[in-house]
């Protein structure tokens, strides 16, 4: 990025800081839960199915509210939905830490956490982002939000697996806690945002429209429909590995501090695969680029689950798969950006994430099921490569046969006194 670029983002750079830091402790914190999940269960007498089920309904609440969150930052601003969400996010894991049976594991860490999410993560962030930056460097922004958003599981993975290990699965989701009380200033301080104007929408894009008509222009779409179904299939493969990865290590016998190291490794290579996706973003086709990362993910797993693991074997799975991570998430809020404009962008984006959030469910929820049914995961992986393998190749057959996308407009909008 140029001087003359840094220098025209310098008035939105807190704005840009709180949003990523608002996503690294939410994203981090969460993708850190399967670490708690062997000794929970033990504790409190549930099973391997019980507990991915609560992670699959904090999927489904964060899936389902994410539309409603990105209505309701357009009606009332960011900054309440964002602060409430950081709020929502310390009580859930509150009750999660104090639970002794399904009930509070359920309502903390399902429900509370998965509202805090809808009103935090990705797309509250990444829109964010979108509004606060100029069109031309905005795939890069968002790669850029998206790989410091990563970084949390770098800090909550060894902490809560330190915590876990050491005191219990308590003390690792109240360390959880301490990290999530960082994301009170951050979300406030990212709701400058809503004193940046908006841009004037081009051709083809909404704009002052009801959330009906915003809604109906995208269930219009075909490409945004196509990018919505595979987008299911990215939910799946990834909350199987991070709901069931350390169990697996576990089963598998291997050192139990691995499962952290491993979800580190991917925290870590996410920040590389992150700010490549965000430039490549900018210069080809988004939506054959997503399809790409499917059939690449797809590859990856295989690989990794067709023998049994080692310790080298799963590092370097966790890089690989690290490195095609998050990099979905700059493309898909650049083509809803794109083929909408930015008023609607994080209710539209948020629809596209509900699809992401059922293929979460069934990935987490749908792998303890079947490991308790047939006591292993290779159906559950061979679903997930199969169904990725699909999902990419028709991706990409959309992508290169459609029409490419418009160019995004290139005024920047500067803060509102």
């Amino acid at each position: 990025m140029t001087v003359s670029v840094l220098k025209e983002l310098r008035p939105v750079m807190p704005i840009l800081v709180g949003a990523s830091i608002m996503l690294s402790i939410g994203m981090g914190v969460r993708q850190s839960f399967g670490l708690v999940m062997p000794s929970l269960t033990r504790d409190i007498a549930l099973t391997i199915s019980d507990f991915a089920f609560a992670m699959s309904v904090q999927n489904l609440a964060w899936g389902f509210l994410q539309p409603v969150a990105g209505a309701l930052a357009v009606r009332v601003g960011f900054r309440p939905v964002m602060v409430a969400g950081s709020a929502f996010y310390v009580a859930g894991l509150l009750l999660f830490a104090l639970a002794d049976g399904m009930a509070l594991v359920l309502l903390g860490g399902g429900v509370l956490v998965g509202v805090a999410l809808a009103c935090t993560a990705s797309a509250i962030s990444l829109a964010v982002g979108s509004r606060a930056v100029p069109a031309h460097v905005r795939s890069f922004v968002l790669g850029a939000i998206t790989a410091t958003g990563s970084l949390g599981a770098v800090v909550s993975a060894p902490l809560g697996q330190m915590l876990t290990t050491d005191i219990g699965w308590r003390a690792g989701l109240l360390g959880f806690l301490v990290l999530t009380l960082g994301m009170l200033p951050a979300a406030w301080i990212a709701g400058r945002v809503d004193r940046v104007a908006l841009p004037s929408t081009k051709a083809g894009q909404i704009g002052d429209v009801s959330a009906r008509e915003a809604l109906a222009a995208a269930a219009r779409s075909l490409p945004f429909l196509v990018m919505t179904g595979a987008y299911f299939v990215c939910g799946m493969q990834l909350l199987f590995i991070t709901t069931h990865l350390p169990s697996y290590l576990a089963i598998c016998g291997m050192d139990p501090t691995l499962g952290a190291q491993a979800l580190g490794a991917i925290a870590v290579f996410n920040v590389f695969g992150s700010l490549f996706f965000g430039w490549a973003g900018g210069r080809w086709n988004k939506l054959a680029l997503l399809g790409g990362i499917y059939i690449a993910r797809s590859f990856v797993l295989a690989a990794y689950f067709f023998v049994p693991p080692t310790q080298a074997s799963t590092l370097v799975f966790a890089s690989f798969m690290g490195f095609l991570w998050l990099g979905v998430g700059p493309l898909v809020a650049g083509a809803v950006a794109e083929m909408f404009g930015l008023r609607w962008q994080a209710m539209i984006q948020g629809v596209a994430f509900m699809s992401h959030q059922l293929g979460s469910f069934l990935g987490a929820f749908g792998g303890g099921v079947l490991f308790d049914a047939l006591g292993s995961y290779d159906l559950a992986w061979r679903l997930g490569v199969a169904m990725g393998l699909a999902a990419g190749i028709v991706q990409v057959a959309f992508a290169l046969l459609g029409p490419p996308p418009a160019a995004p407009p290139s005024e920047f909008r500067p803060i509102r006194a």
